[in-house]
């Protein structure tokens, strides 16, 4: 049951909303960046499960097992919004974490092949993400959709997230993964990249590098931390006043110190992080755990 309350404070009248956020790993610190940006006044508890690093090569079905005991330890914590950031838990869950969870509001990723196909003038995209990402139902809808008037080239960029796991930015092996998926894009003609996956806005300033400054760029992120601010404000009475700054929780289900690193690195930002192990399908707290 969720316990989330969200908290009213009597002496700044300020709302306190929860967000929960989980990815498989470092991805969705992009997704909590542009979430904090656009609204800084909410608590956010952030969840990566670097046990189970990457979610794009699982089964379907496992990721949805794995999607599922991250929003129950979420909303047992008191979140009030879930954010799903991460393409693969997204095109795996979302629908079944909507219908599991019908009383808590749901943000996912899905491939922003709507602005790339509005900004190409060549009329040909192509989409960076992970195999559960291109096999979901999720990805299918958006092409139907969006995707009618273009020609949309596909790389899983096998390693990728990988490397970022391992903060390598820059380094010639995250290159070459880059290089493989989009030369062959570039000269196909596409002139709008889509990044599907949420660790990939990490390594925009090597992607550039790669194909220049005439092609699009497209990250997900700003798009849904606005989505995040509109489902926040319907639930915000007009006459409280909002924080400048709110709590951060990270947790993680890998090595404490490495997540720590990471966003120190990725974000800019430091933060005491919380193990989590799991039992039976379930996140649960950790107090120690042995890395060496």
């Amino acid at each position: 049951m969720n316990k989330s309350l969200v908290t009213f404070d009597m002496f700044s009248s300020s709302l306190y909303f929860t967000v929960g956020i989980f990815d498989s790993g470092v991805g969705g610190l992009s997704v909590l960046r542009a979430i904090k940006k656009q609204r800084p006044d909410v608590n956010i508890n952030f969840v990566a499960d670097q046990a189970h690093v990457p979610y794009g090569s699982r089964p379907l079905e496992q990721v949805r097992e794995f999607a599922t005991g991250i929003t129950n330890y979420l909303l047992n914590e008191g979140a009030d919004l879930v954010v799903v950031a991460c393409n693969a838990a997204s095109a795996a869950a979302l629908h079944s974490l909507r219908e599991t969870f019908p009383q808590i509001p749901f943000v996912g990723m899905e491939p922003a092949i709507k602005p790339a196909a509005n900004l190409s003038n060549s009329g040909t995209v192509g989409v960076l993400a992970t195999p559960a990402t291109f096999q979901g139902k999720l990805y299918a809808s958006v092409l139907e959709r969006f995707a009618t008037n273009v020609k949309v080239l596909t790389s899983t960029c096998s390693g990728l997230v990988q490397r970022i796991e391992a903060g390598d930015l820059d380094g010639m092996a995250t290159r070459s993964i880059l290089e493989e998926a989009l030369l062959p894009m570039l000269e196909a003609g596409a002139d709008s990249i889509v990044l599907g996956c949420t660790h990939y806005p990490f390594v925009i300033p090597l992607i550039r590098s790669i194909v220049g400054s005439g092609v699009e760029i497209i990250d997900p992120s700003p798009a849904v931390a606005r989505q995040v601010d509109r489902l926040l404000t319907e639930k915000t009475p007009d006459t409280i006043v909002l924080r400048q700054s709110a709590h951060i929780q990270f947790c993680t289900t890998g090595n404490p110190t490495k997540l720590s690193e990471l966003a120190s690195v990725f974000i800019g930002e430091s933060h005491p992080i919380h193990a989590l192990r799991w039992e039976d399908g379930k996140l649960v707290a950790q107090s120690a755990i042995d890395y060496d």
